[in-house]
């Protein structure tokens, strides 16, 4: 059964931003990201079990960038499951709709 962004944790979806956002980022780019924007420390412990979770589900591909590091990209599944999660939120809250009223 295929996972669905739905059942991904915030976090996991926080990880997708991040990859998104950037061009093929390390794990270590991706963990400085998150701790940069939320203010707390990622321990190794939490960042790449996740970022593995998000491979295995499809959503992310893991590349060697060299011997030692591995990069991180959406794939196109992840791609579509950020748009849909877009849409989805969108269609429960418009923040420029609800600023009109």
């Amino acid at each position: 059964m295929a996972v669905t962004v739905h059942e991904l944790t915030g976090f996991q979806r926080d990880l997708l931003h991040v990859i998104a956002g950037l061009d093929h980022p390390s794990g270590q780019v991706v963990g400085e990201e998150v701790e940069r924007s939320t203010g707390r420390e990622i321990t190794h412990g939490r960042l790449y079990p996740n970022l593995d979770a998000l491979v295995d589900a499809g959503l992310v591909e893991k590349g060697a960038a060299n011997r030692r590091t591995n990069f991180y990209a959406l794939t196109g599944k992840g791609e579509t499951a950020l748009l849909e999660r877009r849409r989805w939120e969108n269609d429960l809250y418009d923040p420029l709709a609800a600023v009109q009223n």
